[in-house]
């Protein structure tokens, strides 16, 4: 179905119920409860950063997980879609539809500047070519096009805005929105003791998600995928066969700079600002992160990588001292002490170094990221062969 094969239909209908689901998944404790404030990750903020960093990372995949061309300047394509988008939004319309196409639209043109001079190198030589040129654009952004991007402040919209096609009151301020819906409105759900949150912003870009997911997929099932892992595999071999790898890297740069580009729109479509901090070099740095960390080269690792990272931003980060006091407190005080100040260390500000520690166990132990113990856990779960399946298996097999 949808030009899929069964293997990958079901993959994308796994992703479609765990993202419309999300809301429930996200919520796994009561709302009231000491855990349900800590771990629940339901609310609409961390939902839609989820899926738009999602969107970051699987366009990154395509161009590094087909090709082998390890980018650290994809930032640069994330803060451009957002400023294309908050610009849109202010000068002509609140409708997020156009702004979101007009983020990818100005991040594709500028990968394909990028791209056309970067690409005449590969390996670190690539990989220095896109920090520079990021590094570049977080400047211009930062100080030499403040009229433009607004500077260290950034842009948003104030109430000295009128967009074009939008009927705004004198001194109103205008809200994004999806044909007349606020990408602000929410409905709870309360059940018991558990409180979900089903937010419109969340669900649009769920759906950008989920599209940009399915053409993934097509992407790397159809001839250009070939040709890109052929890129990644060999790409000397392919010049002796008489084919030029160039154009088909070029368009793979392009593309990834598009998701981007997607992902910046929609992260001005929820919170309307953009600043020239989602240019700086660890912004790309973190995609790398995702992309790893989930599975390189994976159809849902991305995403799974995207989630992981961000959920530990949100909140690991917010588990403080205080907090494991009262996880501890029905141990001996001395006890107590002496596991918050073991765990402390791993949490709240110092979260990063649990992500270093994850991201080493998983470079080492798992080089297909999360997706790859995902397969691992499963197959000790799954059917074991018979012996007899066992010898067959191995006398048909020829030697390699």
């Amino acid at each position: 179905m949808l030009g899929l094969e069964k293997k990958d239909f079901r993959l994308l209908m796994i992703v479609v119920v765990l993202t419309m689901l999300a809301p429930f998944i996200l919520n796994p404790f009561p709302a009231e409860s000491a855990l349900g404030e800590t771990f629940n990750a339901g609310y609409p903020d961390l939902m839609q950063r989820f899926v738009i960093f999602g969107i970051f990372a699987i366009g990154f995949n395509i161009l590094f997980g087909l090709t082998g061309y390890l980018s650290f300047g994809h930032a640069a394509f994330l803060g451009v879609g957002s400023y294309a988008a908050i610009w849109m939004m202010k000068l002509v319309t609140l409708n997020v539809i156009p702004a979101i196409v007009m983020g990818v639209i100005f991040a594709g043109i500028f990968a394909l500047a990028v791209g056309y001079i970067s690409l005449r190198r590969s390996g670190i030589y690539f990989s220095i070519l896109t920090l520079a040129f990021a590094q570049m654009s977080y400047a211009l952004a930062y100080s030499v096009l403040t009229p433009i991007t607004g500077g260290e402040t950034g842009l948003q919209i104030k109430a000295t805005d009128s967009p074009l096609l939008s009927n705004l009151e004198p001194g109103e301020i205008g809200r994004a929105n999806l044909f007349g819906m606020d990408m602000r409105t929410s409905f709870e759900l309360g059940i018991g003791d558990w409180l979900f949150t089903f937010n419109s912003g969340y669900y649009i870009a769920a759906v950008f998600m989920l599209i940009s997911f399915y053409i993934a997929i097509r992407i790397f099932r159809s001839p250009f995928g070939t040709m890109l892992r052929a890129v990644k595999s060999n790409q000397t071999r392919m010049y002796y066969t008489g084919l030029n790898a160039r154009p088909y890297t070029l368009a793979a740069f392009v593309i990834s700079g598009m998701y981007a580009g997607l992902a910046g729109g929609l992260l001005v479509a929820m919170d309307t600002q953009a600043g020239p901090e989602r240019m700086f070099w660890t912004a790309s740095g973190e995609v790398v992160l995702m992309t790893i960390l989930g599975g390189v080269g994976t159809l849902i690792g991305p995403v799974l990588g995207a989630g992981a990272i961000k959920y530990m931003e949100n909140i690991l980060s917010k588990i403080n001292k205080d907090i494991l006091h009262e996880w501890f407190a029905i141990l001996p005080d001395g006890i107590e002490d002496f596991l918050v100040t073991i765990i402390y260390p791993f949490v709240g500000k110092g979260w990063h170094l649990t992500l270093g520690l994850i991201f080493m166990a998983v470079v080492i132990f798992l080089p297909g990221g999360l997706v790859e113990g995902g397969q691992r856990i499963a197959r000790l779960f799954g059917r074991k062969k018979t012996k007899g399946d066992g010898e067959e298996a191995t006398q048909s097999t020829p030697a390699e």
